[in-house]
């Protein structure tokens, strides 16, 4: 069966008895449909008081054309804590048009590790996405409207950094002529778009605790500078307050539920190559208030993703992972040993230890972070015993342990094994979590510290004038803030075609921008778009409703 067919035979149960299996009640439910909901705030406020349970992070080697299963693994693994008898809830990001219609299909897992609803989550879902874009978009009109009526603020046309956005791959729209078509229509200018979840309002819903602080930190986005430089912010153009009614229902998490009818919350979705790619504060937060174990994942590899998740999300957020779980499969390992994709089907041992050398470079850099690291060896029916076995013994090399893991195939009784150990090293206490840098080392120490330790670069090499602003904004008092690198997922270098573990390459930063709001500044390192394009032929062609009036091509 296919993915979305294991989808469509699921047996739902009703969201009410979801949320029941975490303490929430139907009057803290406001219910979409029969099998999703959001949380209510009261109730969200009302647990805060209540002890954590146990953090556990999913990440991956660098993705490959082959795949790793991030999200099936994150999935399967909530699946199988629940089925060895540990209270256990899901907690992982919510699918972008963009991707979906572009080349990456679903974002729901796969095979028998799976959170269902698959198709609304894959489509419109509770509408977070459309009013992250209304609030932008609301932002971005009465920027220029402040602007056609007299600009009061003294704004620079030339110098207003506020993008608009939308939940699509649409590369005409990377750069636009705004406001053309006489007096009535505005100010010419250049503009231009960034898909929706590259919006800093994106990144700000992610961090913000409640309605107060998000209203906070919207306030605190720069949109523009004066002549003189000096920076306008989006509660100089008086937007945050009505941005804030358009999120109010934004913020609070939605609970849905697994294959297995485990509990699992689906809430936020920043690109982890540009934004910080992880799911919301809030619905992690309140996880963890009522599970004793919470599996979340960060996207992309673990030089991005977990990166982030570490020195972005739990500084923030003041959490500590108790274990991390690096999903690795055979197939990725031979790709990044040479082997083409339409080969990876032989067995192929030394392609397999040729190709570990990513995988160990991210054991090493997770380990750094002071956190316990296990491999979760994620099974394709073509692997071997002796390719398995390779990764095994690679791995036991690098001082930590890999386990194989079936969720994919057989659901929780798949990854129980995993499960059981991860359970067993969360609960230890070994966690000695510790961000990479701290607050007080400069911006540009900070860059080159994640260029060094994570990236294993020689250098970073950025221009005077990426220098100057650096020090510009720490004199501005923005020098504490964590850097968030955007660059290329496939690679540790900016080449996304150099696999493996590579050294000695330099690290290209292109331009750096101030997220004052989400509290960090991003690096853009190489030729990383923040507004995506289409393939040559995108999946959008491959979509439509059957005769039964059911989804076809999305998955």
């Amino acid at each position: 069966m296919s993915d979305i067919e294991i989808a469509r035979a699921a047996t739902k149960k009703p969201i009410q008895q979801i949320g029941a299996t975490l303490g929430i009640g139907a009057d803290d439910l406001l219910p979409y449909g029969h099998d999703k909901a959001k949380v209510s705030q009261s109730f969200i406020t009302s647990v805060q008081d209540r002890p954590n349970g146990k953090l556990i992070l999913v990440t991956a080697i660098n993705p490959t054309p082959a795949g790793e299963g991030k999200t099936t693994t994150t999935v399967g693994l909530g699946d199988g804590l629940n089925r060895i008898g540990k209270k256990a809830c899901v907690c992982i990001r919510e699918a972008s048009l963009g991707p979906n219609f572009g080349m990456k299909g679903g974002a729901a897992g796969g095979g028998h590790a799976q959170v269902i609803p698959m198709e609304d989550m894959n489509l419109h879902f509770t509408g977070d996405f459309h009013a992250i874009t209304s609030a932008h978009s609301l932002l971005s009109a009465m920027i220029d409207n402040h602007i056609y009526w007299g600009n009061e603020l003294e704004i620079d046309i030339r110098r207003v950094t506020w993008r608009r956005v939308v939940d699509m791959n649409d590369r005409a729209l990377r750069q636009i002529t705004a406001s053309l078509g006489g007096v009535a229509n505005g100010f010419p200018r250049e503009a231009g778009f960034d898909i929706t979840v590259a919006s800093e309002v994106m990144a700000i819903l992610c961090l913000a605790r409640d309605l107060k602080d998000l209203e906070q930190r919207l306030g605190d986005m720069i949109v523009a500078y004066r002549r003189d430089r000096s920076p306008v912010y989006c509660r100089d153009i008086k937007a945050e307050g009505a941005m804030t009614v358009l999120l109010k229902d934004a913020m609070q998490p939605n609970l849905v539920q697994t294959l297995e009818n485990n509990p699992a919350f689906v809430h936020g979705g920043p690109f982890a190559n540009i934004a910080h790619g992880c799911n919301s504060v809030i619905a992690t937060t309140t996880a963890l208030k009522l599970a004793d174990f919470v599996v979340t994942e960060a996207g992309f590899g673990a030089d991005l993703g977990a990166e982030k998740f570490m020195n972005i999300k739990c500084r923030k957020a003041g959490l500590a992972p108790d274990c991390v779980v690096l999903v690795a499969t055979v197939r990725a390992m031979k790709m990044n040993g040479g082997v083409a994709k339409a080969d990876l089907g032989a067995e192929n041992v030394a392609a397999v230890q040729a190709g570990c050398a990513n995988l160990g470079r991210h054991i090493g850099n997770l380990k750094g972070f002071g956190v316990p690291v296990v491999v979760a060896i994620n099974h394709f029916v073509t692997d071997t015993e002796a390719e398995i076995q390779a990764v095994k013994d690679y791995v036991a090399g690098q001082g930590a342990e890999a386990i194989l893991s079936r969720h994919w195939e057989l659901g929780s009784e798949g990854s129980a094994a995993l499960a059981t150990r991860v359970a067993e090293i969360a609960e230890s206490g070994a966690s000695q979590f510790s961000p990479l840098y701290p607050d007080a080392m400069p911006l540009l120490e900070k860059i080159e510290t994640i260029a060094k330790r994570i990236y294993h670069a020689e250098k970073v090499i950025a221009d005077n004038k990426i220098v100057d602003q650096l020090k510009l904004w720490e004199e501005q008092g923005y020098g504490h803030l964590p850097v968030c690198m955007a660059k290329t997922q496939y690679s540790f270098s900016t080449d996304p075609n150099e696999r493996g573990a590579p050294t000695g390459h330099a690290i290209p930063v292109r331009e750096v921008r101030l997220s004052a709001g989400a509290g960090f500044v991003v690096v853009v390192c190489g030729e990383i778009m923040t507004m995506p394009g289409l393939p040559r032929v995108p999946s959008a062609e491959h979509i439509r409703l059957n005769d039964a009036g059911e989804v076809e091509g999305l998955f």
